[in-house]
């Protein structure tokens, strides 16, 4: 049976630039075939493995049913990266006997009705700078990968839910998908404005009921209320700053974005927990000085964080839109790419990665003496953030969706997305 079609982002390049981030940052589970492949592969000392120490570790499951993973050295990086940030299978045996997670990094495959959705991680520094071939030439190759990837069948697959009480079919899903991104597709206005506009529809969505309204009915619905969603730039000045609980929960959702998950921080054992532990008190009373929880980060006073850091630049506004768009097309944020939430919902926890990006960013600047954000912030920020986005269990948890439920239930979003783009 042949592939489904695959549906690629229309405004992203990307090609490895051997930065050697993900071999730091991600923990590689393997399956136990690609776990005899690499022991097959012989490797020594001569190779840069060191003696005493096996390539591919047991770190989870009981012995009838082991799971396993690449091996990662003292300083966090992966067994297998070289000192030129290149990969040591990769250098001596070809890219496809590197284990499949690896060959995937940084592109993701979500089923689509009739197509694949094709996203990225912008955990990858290169996909935040768009650096390399465009996605469309690369057809072949994230064909081949979808066709390890995407279950059989994956048409069968019904699209998430809109909200607790609405379902459509595919096609009046995308839809929405269109809706949504031709907001943020909106040329002229900044993306403060597009992206208060977008929350604006996806309220109206979620209130509304759809039993009736389909097919093209639908398609004029949503442009007709995409317009009366309009936000003017200069109305952005009337924004009130966000709530005391607001902010709050913001601080508590933001911490956890500018957290750094990785096997040397999760080696540290009860020490590192209780050092988050003690993060989050500092955060949760929002004041002194903010903890750095990864490096680049410097003490820096909560209240210098909220102070105007003089806007997004052009460049960080296109970067950012790119970002949204790539999520937004590539159902990046919703049902099982995104903790199985619904489309308003999953939207609602997109929109919030902007402010969350603006104070990390905020952060960066100010942890280097600077009251001004810079497009090179704004681009750390966001690997920093998306790392997380989806993919860490926190952010999945009944806790975090009650947090946004809360930020959206009280209009606090909207205000946090005005008041960190000051």
């Amino acid at each position: 049976m042949a592939s489904p079609p695959l549906q690629l982002p229309i405004v992203q390049n990307w090609s490895c630039h051997n930065c050697g981030g993900c071999c730091r940052q991600h923990l590689i589970e393997i399956t136990d075939a690609e776990r005899q492949r690499i022991l097959g592969q012989g490797w020594t000392a001569a190779d840069g493995i060191p003696a005493d120490q096996s390539p591919v570790v047991w770190f989870a499951g009981p012995p009838w049913k082991r799971r396993y993973r690449l091996a990662h050295r003292p300083d966090g990086a992966c067994v297998f990266l070289n000192d030129q940030g290149l990969c040591r299978i990769h250098a001596k045996f070809g890219e496809q006997a590197k284990p499949l997670p690896c060959q995937l990094y940084p592109y993701v495959f979500h089923p689509s009705g009739r197509k694949v959705a094709v996203s990225l991680r912008f955990s990858c520094p290169s996909a935040v700078a768009n650096r390399g071939t465009p996605v469309g030439k690369q057809l072949d190759a994230l064909k081949s990968l979808a066709a390890q990837v995407v279950p059989p069948h994956a048409e069968r697959i019904g699209p998430p839910a809109i909200s607790p009480r609405a379902r459509v079919d595919w096609s009046d899903f995308l839809r929405f998908v269109g809706a949504i991104d031709e907001v943020i597709a909106q040329p002229g206005a900044p993306l403060t404005s597009r992206l208060l506009q977008a929350v604006s529809l996806a309220r109206t969505i979620g209130e509304a009921k759809f039993d009736a309204i389909q097919g093209s009915r639908l398609s004029e619905f949503l442009e007709l209320i995409s317009g009366a969603a309009r936000v003017e730039p200069t109305a952005l000045e009337d924004f009130e700053p966000p709530s005391r609980a607001g902010r709050l929960q913001f601080r508590m959702l933001a911490a956890h974005y500018a957290r750094r998950d990785t096997f040397e921080e999760a080696a540290r054992g009860w020490r590192g927990r209780l050092r988050l532990l003690k993060a989050a008190l500092t955060f949760a009373r929002g004041s002194g000085k903010a903890v750095p929880l990864q490096p680049g980060f410097r003490e820096v006073a909560f209240a210098t964080l909220d102070e105007p850091f003089g806007g997004l630049s052009d460049d960080a506004d296109s970067i950012l839109t790119r970002y949204f768009r790539v999520k937004i097309q590539g159902l990046h944020f919703c049902g099982p790419a995104y903790y199985d939430v619904p489309f308003v919902e999953g939207f609602y926890s997109l929109a919030l990665v902007f402010p969350v990006v603006l104070w990390i960013g905020r952060w960066l600047a100010a942890s280097d003496s600077r009251t001004n954000l810079t497009t090179d912030d704004v681009s750390q920020a966001l690997a920093i953030a998306d790392h997380h986005h989806g993919y860490s269990p926190v952010l999945g948890s009944r806790s975090s969706r009650r947090r946004v439920r809360l930020l959206t239930h009280d209009a606090d979003l909207e205000r946090l997305i005005v008041w960190y783009a000051r």
